[in-house]
């Protein structure tokens, strides 16, 4: 497996971001380094960590957020970048990772809609809709289209808000259609575990300031194998395996998933 501080980028103001490349992708073939990144909202991206996201050499920045995200907290970029807004959760009613910040003012309104494990519920719940909404469909569907599309040039990256459930997904399945081993592409999921929740600390510390039993967000801060694996079986159930996920529900072809392994997998130099 790929050590994952070897993939990190350790920007202060834009956490969870790491490089897809280095990890196997069959045979001796990898992820090509730094073609490809994922990360967490951009909004606050700036000063030196402006200049070294500049000097990454990515071009095209893919926003998995809804509408509202970007409205409220637009990304803030090197100039040049071209931003997608794919919003794959348009036709969810509600996502519950979305709706934390206003439950951790309110102690009981957090303990009736997270506790007794409702919240890994709610959050597998999320991941099956990542994986089968219709706008989540056509938002992923863009994603690997625009990813392949000769005339792009220089390296990708998406992110959502937190860098770790529509990302998480669109990381995940990337990976799997390259040939990557599902160790390795949940240990990239999970990392987010340790590359995220120390910058969710101030957030942690005022819900507990306010009585808030923290433990109760953590299924929701964090991530967990059990939301991937809702996601694969999601992706397994509705259209046979993930490439089925590919073929069936984003209405790739056999064409394109050939140009996706072209352009992100290679033997190392």
């Amino acid at each position: 497996m790929t050590t994952p501080a070897n993939r990190r980028v350790q920007l202060h103001s834009a956490p969870n971001l790491r490089d897809l490349g280095g990890l196997a992708a069959g045979g001796e073939r990898i992820v090509r380094p730094g073609a490809i990144y994922r990360s967490a909202t951009l909004a606050r991206l700036a000063g030196t960590d402006l200049d070294a996201f500049a000097g990454l050499g990515i071009t095209t920045v893919y926003d998995l957020r809804t509408a509202g995200e970007r409205a409220t907290e637009p990304d803030s970029l090197p100039a040049g970048v071209r931003t997608v807004g794919l919003d794959v959760l348009a036709d969810s009613t509600e996502d519950v990772a979305a709706s934390v910040g206003q439950l951790v003012t309110d102690p009981a309104a957090l303990a009736a809609t997270l506790g007794d494990g409702r919240a890994t519920a709610l959050m597998e719940e999320s991941y099956r809709n990542i994986v089968s909404l219709p706008s989540a469909l056509s938002a992923y569907r863009a994603f690997y289209l625009d990813l392949i599309d000769p005339t792009r040039t220089g390296a990708a990256l998406f992110h959502c808000t937190t860098g770790k459930d529509r990302t998480g997904w669109a990381a995940a399945s990337l990976l799997l259609l390259l040939g990557v081993d599902e160790d390795d592409v949940r240990a990239d999921y999970l990392q987010t575990n340790s590359d995220l929740l120390p910058a969710l600390r101030p957030i942690i510390d005022a819900a507990a300031a306010k009585g808030v039993d923290t433990s109760l967000l953590m299924p929701v801060l964090g991530v967990s194998g059990e939301y991937l694996d809702a996601a694969i079986d999601e992706a397994t159930s509705r259209f046979g395996d993930i490439d089925g996920y590919a073929r069936k529900g984003l209405g790739l072809t056999h064409s394109d998933l050939t140009a996706l392994r072209q352009r992100f997998v290679g033997l190392p130099s």
